[in-house]
C-alpha cells in the first residue's frame, strides 16, 4: 500500500490518517454472521493486527469467511466532532508475533507490569493468534464534524 495515498477526507482535522489511528481507539470489526466486535488494533505495515484465540469466536469465522469491514472512529456529538476510518478488506489469522502482540497490548495497557494477569497468560497460549487486514483501498480519515 501506499504510504503518500492515505489521506484525510472532509474538514481539516489538524492531522493525518496515520496519526488518527496511532491513537488507542477501539475498532470494530464486521465479520459473516453478521457479527461486529470490538478489537484493540495496532495499524502498522499498512495493515491493522490484533489478536484472537481460545477466548473468541472471531478468529473460526474469519478462517471461513474473512471478508470484514473494520472502523474506527471518535464520536463526540457535544464538541460536534465526528472522525472516521472505514476499511474493507480479506483478514488473515496469522502465527503470533509476540513483540508486535505486546506492542498492541501496551499501546492500550501501557507498561507490562500493570497489564492485568489475563493479557500475559494470553500470550502464553498456544492457541493466540494474530489477524491481519490490509485494507483493499488506502485508509482515508474523513472529518464528518460540525
Amino acid at each position: 500500500m501506499d504510504a503518500d495515498a492515505v489521506t484525510s477526507e472532509g474538514g481539516d482535522t489538524g492531522m493525518d490518517v496515520h496519526e488518527f489511528l496511532a491513537q488507542p481507539l477501539v475498532a470494530r470489526v464486521a465479520a459473516a454472521g453478521p457479527s461486529v466486535r470490538p478489537v484493540w488494533y495496532l495499524w502498522e505495515e499498512g495493515a491493522f493486527w490484533w489478536l484472537t484465540g481460545s477466548y473468541s469466536r472471531l478468529g473460526r469465522i474469519l478462517e471461513s469467511a474473512p471478508r470484514v469491514a473494520l472502523v474506527v472512529d471518535v464520536c463526540e456529538p457535544a464538541a460536534g466532532r465526528v472522525l472516521s476510518v472505514t476499511c474493507r478488506g480479506a483478514a488473515q489469522v496469522v502465527p503470533l508475533e509476540r513483540a508486535r502482540a505486546e506492542r498492541k497490548l501496551g499501546r492500550y495497557l501501557g507498561p507490562r507490569s500493570r497489564w492485568p494477569a489475563r493479557f500475559t497468560a494470553a500470550l502464553d497460549d498456544p492457541a493466540t493468534r494474530m489477524v491481519r487486514l490490509e485494507p483493499a483501498s488506502p485508509p482515508k480519515l474523513r472529518d464528518l464534524s460540525w
